[in-house]
């Protein structure tokens, strides 16, 4: 009887201890997207700001400054983590595609408003993929915990899945496994 007791009282500590162990890791991921989306927030509040001083020196790249700010509104209506992580990519891309032409405008570059702006950008881009690589990590310990016995039975009561980490999304990820051209002329 009392080996009974005993036995059952091991599961039923067990059982706590595993739940406990994904709630925190679960908040921990949650943190540790918080941080993405502190500087998330920096980041889009300096993009108005970024394309006003652009503007004025790129005309007719209006196609070019729209997709930077319809991905900047995507990006702060997102509610869940996963569609702030697609729109956040889509962001990513068009800021890319802006600093590619900002290379056609001597002007633009050595505007001192321009200048601090990217300034800024860099340092939050810089903040970013420090949180990104935290979150990631916390990302990755919850889903070990989700995937490994014997957590994993707690984690089926609980109706986890596995969560994705933020990674460079499809479209960047296909243009970085794109052979680069070396040009020498």
């Amino acid at each position: 009887m009392w080996i009974v007791f005993g036995i059952l009282m091991f599961l039923v500590f067990w059982f706590i201890s595993s739940w406990n162990k994904l709630v925190a890791l679960e908040n921990n991921r949650d943190a540790a997207f918080a941080d993405i989306d502190v500087q998330l927030k920096q980041r889009y509040d300096l993009i108005p700001q970024l394309v006003d001083v652009v503007k004025g020196y790129m005309n007719h790249e209006k196609d070019l400054l729209l997709k930077i700010t319809e991905a900047r509104s995507k990006a702060l209506n997102a509610k869940t983590i996963n569609e702030k992580i697609e729109a956040d990519n889509e962001l990513t891309s068009a800021m890319g595609a802006l600093n590619i032409q900002v290379e056609a405008y001597p002007d633009l570059k050595a505007s001192q408003n321009f200048m601090q702006l990217q300034q800024e950008i860099a340092d939050i881009e810089n903040k970013l993929a420090a949180a990104r690589r935290y979150f990631n990590s916390a990302t990755k310990e919850l889903n070990t915990a989700i995937e490994s016995i014997p957590t994993n039975i707690v984690a089926g009561f609980r109706k986890m899945v596995t969560q994705p980490m933020f990674d460079l999304g499809q479209q960047k990820r296909e243009e970085l496994d794109k052979p680069q051209k070396i040009n020498f002329n």
